[in-house]
């Protein structure tokens, strides 16, 4: 009998911690996000802004395509080393780490559901992840400098 109670316990914490986990989720696919205009390489790009924790933490994921000249840009807290991993992420990303100055110090590409950190090389306030490649295409390299405007 003691058997099949701890059983059954452990099966109903399990099941909760399942629920929870479609929860959280569910409260991730409903992120919504405002759009930001940057400049980069001479051009202005409608891209996605995430600048809350909420919208941070959803990021890209759940997405099965990205448009070309689309992409998200990331606003953090405040100056940090930077990390960016891919869960639940389908399309193949690059991010830009961006430093506080508007200047870009790192482009690397991101694995597509890789739970991997890929982080900045020093610390930076903004990211800019877009489809792979993208940057490379549009001759856009370490050292550029991003103009944002609101």
């Amino acid at each position: 009998m003691g058997k099949f109670f701890f059983v059954a316990t452990m099966l109903m914490v399990s099941l909760g911690c399942v629920h929870a986990q479609d929860d959280s989720v569910q409260q991730l696919e409903q992120v919504q996000f405002d759009n930001i205009v940057i400049e980069l390489g001479g051009k202005k790009y409608d891209v996605e802004y995430a600048k809350t924790f909420e919208q941070r933490a959803r990021g890209l994921m759940f997405r099965k395509e990205l448009c070309e000249d689309c992409g998200m840009f990331f606003k953090f807290n405040t100056a940090k080393l930077a990390g960016m991993w891919m869960k639940n992420t389908y399309i193949p990303l690059d991010v830009a780490f961006i430093d506080r100055n508007g200047v870009i110090s790192d482009i690397k590409p991101l694995t597509p559901h890789s739970l991997a950190s890929v982080g900045s090389s020093k610390k930076v306030l903004f990211a800019l992840e877009m489809n792979q490649g993208w940057f490379a295409k549009h001759n856009i390299r370490v050292g550029d400098q991003i103009n944002i405007h609101r």
